[in-house]
């Protein structure tokens, strides 16, 4: 099992809830209002007057079979609008209940 975490500008919202159905990815939760700053450039997304946008974040615990296809049309949109930024990270998912 793998924890995956996705960072997004919110609007990637539909495309990220596009790859998780795809991926048939059924479990998930959704922060729908995280600030933050990427490092690779970009604006930063934090809900106050002068960067006003902001982004939203899923994590979710999925199998190993899973990973690869989710990154790859996750990439695939993030590829297809650079600028608005997205981001996913996978780790260990140890044990759950």
């Amino acid at each position: 099992m793998k924890t995956v975490f996705i960072a997004y500008d919110q609007a990637h919202q539909d495309n990220v809830m596009e790859a998780l159905t795809d991926t048939n990815v059924r479990g998930y939760t959704i922060l729908e209002q995280a600030g933050g700053r990427g490092s690779k450039g970009g604006d930063p997304h934090l809900g106050t007057h002068a960067w006003p946008s902001m982004n939203s974040a899923v994590i979710s615990i999925v199998t190993d079979e899973q990973v690869t296809p989710l990154l790859n049309r996750l990439k695939r949109y993030d590829n297809d609008n650079p600028m608005l930024g997205l981001r996913a990270f996978v780790w260990n998912c140890e044990q759950s209940i």
